[in-house]
């Protein structure tokens, strides 16, 4: 019988940890956040949310007057803020800087010290660059402030006839002349008050209201008068048939023009006033010649020729000239 050879004594401790290691697959070494590194970034988020907040209220408050607890000292300096930036904004908006004249009302306004007047020079500001709809809730907050205020109403009444809602903004104008004759204004003149509401009237065909706004605005003392109520007073007195009225404020209306033209130095004014009296004479050539006056048409129609030809319109020359001839053929 064949001896097989004897095994080596291996040391089985040993081979059964080298098994295991080449049997176990290796496993990817996790890494876990400490708590404290966790932390960390919450921390560095607290504190930048804290600098962005303190930056922002600080652009907030950028040229507003730091609170103290002494509220009278406070209620002073905000109060004296707020006037200058009215102030401020009164000068821009003259000047004719529209949008900086609003950024300094608005600041005014944002320091809870405004009065009504900043409220309604900014939506007078507002109503010079066309923005209607800001323009209307300044003035309306305006009034609610204080419904005494007669410049709010008479520049509401100003927006709605720009809007062209002509039944609100004679509303306005009567609350307006209203609280001015309780609480007058050296902003408003009854005389310009009241030819606005004849013009307001004339639209919405009141002739007799009409009439009588322009008779009380020309008989006011203070104001300018502006040849406008004569010849929108012609327009009503037209309507009604009353001619030789209309006649008389045409011809009117040529002689407030020629006196404020002989002021002027600017030449598109002068040309502007021109042109007006040109159109004045020629209607009052159509209602003298409606009444059978011939020679005072013809007398018109001359001056509004004289008055073309000064003014090089060619075109309106020529169609006075075929007008005239009309007039000495009959």
């Amino acid at each position: 019988m064949k001896k097989t050879p004897a095994k080596k004594k291996v040391n089985t401790k040993k081979a059964q940890v080298s098994a295991a290691k080449s049997t176990v697959k290796p496993v990817a070494k996790k890494t876990c956040m400490h708590p404290w590194s966790l932390s960390i970034y919450v921390y560095w988020f607290i504190i930048l949310f804290f600098i962005a907040s303190t930056f922002y209220i600080l652009g907030r408050a950028h040229n507003m007057p730091k609170l103290t607890d002494d509220s009278a000292e406070v209620t002073e300096e905000v109060l004296k803020m707020a006037e200058d930036y009215y102030k401020s904004g009164e000068q821009k908006l003259v000047a004719g800087n529209i949008e900086e004249a609003i950024a300094d009302l608005t600041t005014a306004i944002d320091s809870n010290a405004a009065t009504v007047s900043t409220y309604t020079l900014r939506g007078e500001a507002y109503m010079q660059m066309g923005d209607y709809r800001n323009a209307m809730a300044d003035f309306d907050k305006a009034i609610e402030i204080d419904p005494t205020y007669s410049v709010a109403y008479y520049d509401r009444s100003l927006l709605n006839t720009r809007l062209e809602d002509y039944n609100a903004a004679l509303n306005d104008i009567n609350n307006a002349m209203a609280a001015e004759a309780k609480n007058p204004s050296s902003v408003l003149a009854s005389r310009d008050m009241y030819a606005k509401r004849g013009r307001l009237n004339l639209w919405l065909k009141n002739w007799e209201g009409a009439i009588a706004d322009f008779t009380n605005s020309l008989a006011r003392p203070n104001g300018v008068v502006t040849p406008d109520v004569y010849a929108e007073r012609a327009e009503a007195y037209t309507a009604m048939a009353m001619y030789n009225e209309a006649i008389a404020d045409y011809t009117s209306a040529v002689r407030v023009i020629s006196e404020q033209i002989q002021g002027l130095t600017d030449m598109n004014d002068r040309e502007r006033l021109s042109a007006q009296a040109m159109n004045y004479f020629e209607k009052s050539a159509a209602l003298n010649l409606k009444q059978g006056d011939i020679a005072s048409a013809k007398d018109d129609l001359n001056s509004a020729r004289t008055i073309a030809a000064a003014l090089a319109d060619e075109e309106t020359i020529s169609r006075l000239d075929t007008l005239i001839a009309d007039l000495n053929n009959m």
